[in-house]
Order: structure tokens, then sequence, then C-alpha cells
């Protein structure tokens, strides 16, 4: 069985990542979204949060599966017994920092390879800071998320603005 784990942040998950999971389905049995429990970031939405909005956005997709996770990724990625992991690049920009991740991570285990897909040219300028930087000031983030990810940061921002 060939599974991958995809982590990251997903804060919020957007319709880049969701294209990056959409094809990586078509490759792996099994696919782990695993949420990064990274304590040095103060993101806008919990881990519990972010796991339900990609679950909600993930269920059209019966092999993905929805997880969090903190330490080191290659640990949890034998936890899981998978041999993959997937990552996204949206340019150039993001190959130099991925490429130091997947050869610490080779460093760390020979057994476990990192697989990139680029991003969809319509998804390639969107990023979840970006989406949480024009929802702040209330523009439009519907064609950049989900409808219910769109309600969330809409909801957050009202509620951070009282």
């Amino acid at each position: 069985m060939k599974i991958a784990v995809y982590p990251g942040s997903f804060d919020p998950v957007t319709f880049g990542h969701l294209d990056i999971i959409e094809r990586g389905a078509k490759v792996f049995d099994k696919i782990i979204v695993a949420v990064l429990i990274n304590s040095a970031k103060n993101p806008l939405f919990s881990v519990e949060e972010r796991k339900q909005m990609l679950i909600e956005a993930t269920k059209v997709f019966p092999q993905v599966e929805v997880d969090s996770f903190d330490g080191l990724l290659i640990d949890y990625v034998h936890k899981r017994e998978a041999n993959v992991i997937l990552r996204g690049l949206r340019a150039i920009s993001d190959f130099e920092y991925e490429l130091q991740i997947a050869s610490i991570n080779r460093k760390l285990s020979e057994k476990v390879e990192t697989l990139f897909l680029m991003t969809n040219n319509k998804h390639s300028f969107i990023s979840s800071a970006m989406v949480k930087e024009v929802a702040k000031y209330g523009a439009d983030v519907k064609d950049l998320v989900p409808h219910h990810v769109a309600e969330a940061l809409s909801l957050k921002f009202t509620d951070q603005t009282r």
C-alpha cells in the first residue's frame, strides 16, 4: 500500500492545498493530511479548527485521512507507516526551502521519499498567509478557499474586531 503524508500548517486550507490533495489521491492508496502543531507559530485557527476545515474540504476523497502531529515529520511518517512525504510547490522560490527539508528528511531516513507536485497555475499565487491578509480586510476570498473556510475566516476576523 502506497501511503503519503502531506504535512503543513493549513492555516487555513486553500484551493492550492486541495489541488495537491486531489492530484495526490490519484497516485497514492492513502494520503494522510497532517496538520503540524508548531508552538513557534501563532496560527489564526486552532489545530482542531484546521482539522475540521480539512475534513470538510476532503470528504469527497475516501482515501484521505486528516490528522495532526508535533515533533519531527520523519518520526510521524514512520509512525504512520508511510513511505512518501507529499509536498506542493507554487513557484521556484518554494523549491530551495523544500529541497533543504527534503534533504534533511532523506538524511534522517533513506526509506522515505519526498514527492513534489507543482500546484496548478491557477492556484500558484495562493498562500494561507495571503488569504488571511486579504480576508482580514474584508475582501472576498471565495475563489481562494472553500466556502466553509471563507465563512470561518469571516467569523474569525469579525470576532477579532469586537
